[in-house]
This record gives C-alpha cells, structure tokens and sequence, in this order.
C-alpha cells in the first residue's frame, strides 16, 4: 500500500486546530480555476520545469525522444513522467519532488514532530490534491496516528463515496465547500458538487465533527457566497472559516506547461463581507 506525497509541512496554524503538520497528498479529481497546487492534478506529473535555471543543456531532451519538439525546446506535453530527466539535469531546471510511501514509511518522518502536537493541542492533518483518493492508505495512517495519540484532520473537497468518507473516519473533516449551484460548481472545478453536498449532510446527519472551508476569491465564486451560507445554515453548519483568495500558488502553474487564471485577493473590507454572507 503507497501513496505518492509531493510536500510536508511543519508548523501550521491554518489547517486545523493547533500547530500542526501538513501532508499533500498527489492526485485530484477536481480542476480548481484557482488552485494554488496545480502540481498536483496528476498521480504522476511530469517533472516541474523551472526556466529561470535552465541552461539549454539538452541533456534532458538526449534521454527522451517523447520530450523532443521541432524548435528543441523542452516538450512536457508528451513527457513519459518517470522522472529521469531530472535526475540528470545539472542546473536544477527540472525538480520532481514526489516521493512514494507506505504508510510505516510516512509515520518516522512525521512523528518527529510529536512533541509540538501534544504541548500545542495540534496533530497532522492530510491534504493534496484530494487526500481522500487515498483512502485505504490514509485508513491506515489515522489508526497509526489514533494508537500514537495525535489528532487527525482531513482536507477534502468531498468528492468520492461517501463509504470511502465513513473508513477513514479522522478526528476532523476540513471540509471544502466552492459553490452552491451545480452549473457554477461545474464551471468552477469541473464537477457539479451535487456529490459534495450530499456528502456533506450524511457527514452532518451521523454525527461527524466538521469545519466547512470556505474559499472566497472575487472574480470566481463571490456571487455565490450568500447562496452558500443560506444553504449551510439550512442545514445546521455554525462552524464556518472563510478562506481569502492568495496569489502565492499562481507561478506554479507555467511550471508544469499549464496557464493558470489569476483573481484578486480579496480586500478586509471585502473579506468582512464576505463573512457576513456566509453566517448571515
């Protein structure tokens, strides 16, 4: 049983309660126009390609006629993904920072941070990508984690059976909600969020400790908001933490070949709005 990481972060105070550490899981069934980790989309992405360090080598195109264009300029389009070309790149142009992992791998690099968990109320939260793709492995994970004593959370956009939900069974489900209307959802992420939203009240109606997350981005789902808060308040969600937009993931997506929409991050002002139409 592995599963493929592409990042872990220590010392969080965003992603549950207390200092936490983060783990990011590769592979996503959604297609966020805002995603800040378009890395990763695919269970396998081809190697970043980081321009600024390239030295027009060619070292990489010599070991890989699937990377070879007309013009010789790297081709990630048709790249094979299995990484060798950055293993040879002498300039670091071409960084695949991927790593795959059993669950008795992953713990040892995690449970260093043990000590901050228990002094600070924290634990380890899992995230992606869509964490949730996983859900054998991270099964595995909470139990480990539920025998060692630290709190678990789970960052989902909800989109995958609900029994997969129920197996995993953290402490928390981080719990994304995008949009209400499912053609706005579908224009948004590429799915319509129906799935979503019935997740979300059988996650309510037995009894499963949620914190919805709301991401707030102008120029994308603001209309929505007010929908959205009327919708949960509905259906009886008070805990509500509402996300402004960042533009700190917006470079990442030249990195893999792909144009990412850029949006304003929303003002305090804005923001306190937007608050006041989530929670009426």
């Amino acid at each position: 049983m592995k599963a493929t990481v592409f990042n872990i972060q220590s010392f969080s105070t965003n992603d549950g309660p207390g200092i936490r550490t983060v783990v990011f899981f590769q592979g996503c069934n959604l297609r966020c126009l805002w995603c800040h980790n378009p890395e990763s989309w695919e269970n396998r992405p081809p190697p970043a390609f980081l321009k600024e360090k390239c030295i027009s080598c060619g070292a990489c195109i010599g070991i890989c006629d699937a990377r070879k264009s007309e013009n010789g300029v790297i081709n990630h389009s048709f790249c094979k993904r299995c990484g060798h070309c950055g293993d040879i790149c002498y300039s670091g142009a071409l960084a695949y920072p991927c790593r795959e992992f059993t669950p008795q791998e992953l713990w040892p690099l995690l449970s260093v941070d043990k000590p901050y968990f228990q002094n600070g109320g924290g634990g380890i939260t899992f995230s992606g990508g869509e964490a949730m793709l996983h859900a054998d492995f991270l099964a595995e994970m909470i139990k480990i984690c539920r025998d060692e004593g630290v709190h678990t959370a789970i960052d989902t956009a909800g989109h995958v059976p609900y029994e997969w939900l129920v197996r995993v069974n953290p402490d928390l489900f981080l719990y994304d909600i995008k949009a209400s209307s499912p053609e706005k959802h579908r224009s948004l992420t590429g799915v319509d969020g129906i799935l979503i939203w019935e997740n979300l009240q059988r996650l309510l109606a037995d009894g499963y400790k949620i914190c919805i997350r709301v991401p707030c981005i102008p120029g994308a789902n603001w209309d929505e908001l007010p929908a959205i808060g009327a919708r949960l308040r509905k259906m009886g969600v008070e805990d509500i933490e509402a996300l402004p937009y960042h533009r700190l993931g917006e470079g990442k997506a030249a990195w893999y070949g792909q144009e990412g929409e850029c949006f304003n991050t929303p003002t305090e002002t804005e923001m306190a709005e937007a608050i006041k139409s989530l929670k009426g």
